[in-house]
């Protein structure tokens, strides 16, 4: 063999030992050749001459309308092989994708936050059965029990939000990925409420929104740590049930009773904030005025009549009709309103003497008695039963007397015999 022919035959040997093999899963460069009609990208793979295919829908992470918008020829990309088309015989070429590739990077950051501890933002794309996909560069879930720290209903209030998550769990190779955005919520009430509790102290005055009711109280959210307002601290009147005066949402003012830090426990009081019911009675009710009351209670005694919320006055039992009553039930009840004149006034005692009758027009003093003597003659009618039966009855003018009667008589008449 020439020289010469040795020589090219080396040539040869190195051109072939210098084509690089492609292999499914290498990262390859391409440069687009052209764009078929069916809407996918030829390259040409640099290195070894072969060609490949990337379809349309594998050019980007992101949905392509139009293919043209995203590459053009003479574009050079970052390729992952994803499979190989025909075979040697045939020529063959390689099934190429961009979006892929992305996908890939996109999980290796992600795997780095995951051993980090750190978070990642995300929007909310759909909402399916039993939580919500987001868009983290690849398909993320979050179940609805890692979506919020209490029960959410209306899950499609998410939708389009930008949330933060923390990973729970990373699988790239099955394309899983499980996010909580519960634990984001928790931590940062977790931070508000120490911060909450390190700065609030007894008898404190500050505002807050009323987050939950209950049939025992109000739950206030005073930024990032929940307080008590129990139902008796709501108001200075009395409350029944914290609903009836408080809303969901509603901005109160608060004054702090107690701190417990160690339990996480505050109590609060709203009618602390609000002006003292009694202050300024004097002026409000003086004596002699004439108010409109809600009976509150019944005594054996009188009637309590709340005149001001929180401000209860007493009627007492000889004062709530002309007539006698054998108790305030016979003519009062709870929750009736009445008209009343205010005849004692004592601010520091925070006590009211009241009167109903003095606004009622006394009955004629024949009317009068009639009604008062209207049990008398019952009583009387029974007496006279009793004094029927010791009536003695005779044929001489002592008819009628009693024995009591006769006896006093015969006694008065010994005695004038002895003194004659």
């Amino acid at each position: 063999m020439s020289e010469n022919n040795a020589n090219e035959n080396n040539d040869l040997l190195n051109a072939l030992n210098s084509i690089e093999t492609v292999n499914v899963g290498d990262v390859v460069k391409g440069e687009i050749l052209a764009i078929d009609d069916d809407k996918q990208a030829i390259v040409g793979i640099e290195g070894n001459g072969i060609e490949g295919v990337v379809p349309q829908k594998e050019l980007s992470t992101k949905p392509v309308a139009d293919i043209n918008d995203v590459v053009k020829v003479g574009d050079k990309l970052d390729l992952v092989v994803i499979s190989r088309i025909g075979n040697d015989k045939e020529g063959g070429s390689y099934l190429l994708s961009v979006r892929r590739l992305e996908a890939r990077k996109v999980w290796d950051d992600i795997q780095k936050k995951f051993e980090a501890g750190e978070t990642i933002d995300a929007p909310v794309t759909q909402v399916v059965k039993g939580g919500l996909v987001v868009d983290a560069g690849v398909r993320g879930f979050v179940p609805a029990s890692m979506i919020s720290d209490h029960f959410v209903e209306d899950l499609n209030q998410f939708k389009g939000q930008t949330l933060t998550f923390k990973i729970i769990e990373i699988e790239p190779s099955e394309n899983r990925l499980i996010l909580s955005h519960r634990a984001i919520v928790e931590e940062e009430k977790a931070a508000k409420r120490e911060e909450v509790l390190a700065n609030i102290q007894a008898g404190d005055t500050v505002t807050g929104t009323v987050a939950r009711l209950t049939n025992f109280g109000a739950f206030v959210d005073l930024g990032g740590v929940d307080g008590l307002v129990h139902v008796s601290e709501i108001a200075y009147e009395r409350v029944d049930k914290p609903s009836d005066v408080l809303k969901t949402g509603q901005e109160v003012k608060v004054k702090v009773l107690s701190v417990d830090p160690d339990r996480d426990r505050i109590s609060l009081s709203i009618k602390q904030t609000l002006p003292e019911p009694w202050d300024g009675i004097e002026e409000k009710a003086p004596e002699g005025a004439v108010l409109e009351g809600t009976v509150k209670r019944l005594t054996s005694f009188g009637a309590f009549v709340e005149v001001f919320p929180g401000v209860e006055g007493l009627v007492h039992i000889s004062q709530i009709a002309h007539e006698h009553i054998a108790t305030p039930n016979d003519v009062l009840s709870t929750g009736e309103k009445v008209q009343v004149k205010v005849l004692e006034v004592h601010p520091e005692a925070h006590r009211l003497a009241l009167s109903i009758k003095a606004l009622k027009e006394k009955p004629a003093s024949s009317e009068l008695e009639k009604k008062q003597s209207a049990p008398r003659r019952q009583n009387n009618n029974n007496n006279s039963n009793n004094n029927r039966q010791n009536v003695v009855s005779t044929d001489d003018d002592d008819a009628g007397f009693t024995l009591g009667d006769l006896i006093g008589d015969q006694l008065k008449k010994a005695q004038d015999s002895d003194n004659d």
